[in-house]
């Protein structure tokens, strides 16, 4: 697994062992950065499944502006925090090792693009993007990117987030998400 393009281009990111961690798959997150290449510049990112971190790590590595990484298993922390340092990354990252529901109850800023890239086998990726919406973190014209089996139906949200467009890779499929910018009705 590698960084695909950007300052950390070609670098090696190390894996986690066992099968609890999923990797997002090479031509899934080739598809996922066409998507949003010209939307990563200067952006604040919220990797929340984080697992290996290269969802997060390529966005850095593409120009965000920062990230932080959130996942609940300190190996999976750990390995993070290493991947960022083998691409000198870690001074725009933060690491947190932390239940992602909890996180997301606790958070007090706005990020401008959220990965979404849970284990499949419960509902906790409907969970995180209700939560999303509830917590109103993503900010006016921010993006999820949410990964999930193709087959999956995954919910619609009120106004101002909608499911922009949904891509798939065999399997597996990316869903986006956008919110909608702030009314500026008043400032004619």
């Amino acid at each position: 697994m590698r960084v695909i393009t950007g300052s950390a281009r070609g670098r090696r990111l190390g894996e986690l062992k066992g099968q609890e961690t999923r990797p997002t798959a090479g031509k899934v997150k080739e598809g996922i950065f066409s998507a949003l290449q010209f939307e990563l510049e200067g952006r604040r990112v919220l990797d929340l499944f984080a697992g290996t971190g290269q969802l997060g790590i390529e966005a850095l590595s593409r120009g965000a502006a920062s990230c932080l990484f959130v996942d609940r298993r300190k190996d999976a922390a750990a390995l993070v925090r290493e991947n960022l340092n083998v691409c000198g990354l870690t001074e725009r990252a933060q690491v947190v090792c932390a239940d992602s529901m909890g996180c997301l109850a606790s958070l007090r800023t706005r990020f401008d693009l959220i990965f979404l890239d849970p284990p499949y086998a419960d509902d906790v990726l409907e969970r995180s993007i209700a939560h999303i919406a509830r917590f109103d973190i993503l900010a006016p014209r921010g993006i999820i990117v949410a990964e999930s089996p193709a087959e999956k139906k995954l919910p619609a949200l009120e106004p101002p987030y909608g499911i922009s467009r949904e891509y798939r890779y065999g399997r597996i499929k990316a869903t986006i998400y956008r919110r909608d910018g702030e009314s500026e009705e008043g400032n004619a």
